[in-house]
């Protein structure tokens, strides 16, 4: 059986075994190098996709080879019902990496960590007191009252998960799975008059993307997001910010949303993705504030998830977190915040000298970039069938470049984070010779 299975074709094996839940591109991937990868018949690809911004530092950083190797040789893994310095030193550092006082837990993913942010709005709404009126609210909330709907927006995603896709503000992840999970509702994004309008007795956060990255890198607005943080102070709900995509290094700060709103603290972020460079790692930061429990006395927010309401088996591994903690040596010792910043500016100025009529716009924060096509592509192109979007993203992938669909017209660019200046013109002039045989 062995022999046969090694003879097989890598696309045959997941034809005959594979789950077929996922629209795959024809490519088999065998190896990777930094900005890099190869497919199993030795083609090169300049790799901006990063594993959808999971491959923060690239593929197969040595530092994190040598960290990883010498704890794969020491300690794997205990369960979390002991203590492992790894996994308390990763929490301190992105404790300090957020510069407020907090906690952390630890899960695998982001839809993980998302599902940690629900259960703590209902923790929080069921156990602790609502807040009085406010000259805004206008409606006083009964103590008996739980509150658990949580407000989150159009175009967001937060998971594949129940909850998760409840949560998202997108149609085409929730059908089929109907009912959805109560509690969720979307409102239009960077609409503060809209957000205000769906505040009910029973709310008790708001859950935004400071950058929405699925739907093809929409930024929220500087305005938005002080406004979101006051709505919430007036009506005593957590604002929670889902950072998977965006956040640790992305835009140019450890913190995505202070690269849009520096003085906006949340109360709690989800984490995953970029944060261990490749290994499944999800957590979430927990703000240290007083809450009032209806039961009596106040407790820190960050302590509301006590013994026995939340776990994971394989979140915070010694193993996962010697990574993740290298991941972050790694982004400040080489300075990868200032080149996101530097690189995704120039990167967007060189994108759009291109000045094609098939690009209609240009988005993003560091170096997380969206490239909108215009209405017309299909018909300019004649992409058949295809979606703008799919039809590009083959183009870019036969002349060995990778890059991620987003909906039907747009695509993402998400490098890691120590691209080069060599890489981002390579990209842009192989979108540049893609582009004409489009027009």
């Amino acid at each position: 059986m062995s022999l046969a299975l090694h003879s097989t074709d890598t696309r045959e094996l997941f034809d005959r075994y594979v789950v077929p839940n996922y629209g795959r591109f024809p490519l088999r991937l065998s190896r990777g190098q930094g900005s890099r990868v190869w497919d199993e018949d030795g083609n090169e690809y300049l790799d901006f996709g990063a594993g959808i911004a999971v491959c923060s530092i690239g593929h197969c950083h040595p530092r994190v080879i040598d960290v990883m190797t010498k704890q794969l040789g020491t300690l794997v893994h205990t369960s979390n019902l002991y203590y492992t310095r790894p996994q308390g030193l990763l929490a301190k550092r992105l404790v300090e990496l957020v510069g407020e006082p907090g906690k952390v837990f630890f899960c695998n993913s982001g839809a993980e960590a998302n599902e940690a942010l629900y259960k703590l709005a209902r923790k929080f709404g069921n156990d602790c007191e609502p807040p009085p009126p406010t000259h805004t609210t206008g409606e006083e909330i009964a103590p008996e009252q739980n509150r658990f709907g949580i407000i989150t927006f159009d175009g967001s995603f937060h998971g594949r998960t129940l909850a998760g896709i409840a949560a998202t503000g997108q149609e085409k992840v929730k059908r089929g799975f109907e009912p959805m999970v109560e509690g969720f509702s979307q409102v239009p994004f960077n609409d503060a008059p809209a957000l205000l309008a769906a505040i009910r007795p029973d709310t008790a956060a708001v859950l935004l993307e400071p950058i929405q990255g699925e739907i093809g890198i929409r930024p929220a607005t500087q305005q938005f997001l002080k406004t979101v943080r006051s709505i919430c102070d007036d009506y005593g709900l957590l604002l929670l910010f889902d950072e998977i995509q965006c956040g640790l290094g992305r835009t140019g700060d450890w913190c995505g949303w202070r690269s849009i709103a520096p003085d906006v603290i949340p109360d709690a972020v989800s984490w995953a993705k970029g944060i261990a460079g490749g290994f499944p790692l999800g957590a979430i930061w927990v703000r240290d504030k007083s809450v009032s429990l209806k039961s009596g006395g106040d407790i820190s927010l960050a302590n509301l998830l006590g013994p026995g309401s939340h776990g994971t088996t394989f979140g915070g591994t010694p193993l996962v977190c010697s990574g993740a903690l290298e991941v972050l040596n790694v982004i400040e010792s080489e300075g990868l915040l200032e080149n996101a910043r530097t690189l995704g500016d120039y990167a967007r100025s060189a994108i759009a000298q291109i000045d094609s009529p098939l690009i209609s716009e240009i988005r993003g924060v560091g170096l997380m970039f969206g490239i909108e096509l215009a209405p017309d592509f299909a018909e300019k192109a004649n992409t058949g069938d295809r979606a703008p979007s799919l039809w590009l993203v083959d183009r870019l992938h036969e002349a060995h470049l990778l890059a991620v669909p987003s909906g039907t017209h747009a695509i993402r660019w998400l490098p890691p984070l120590n691209v080069t200046r060599a890489e981002i013109d390579e990209a842009v002039g192989i979108l540049r010779r893609v582009l004409p045989s489009a027009g």
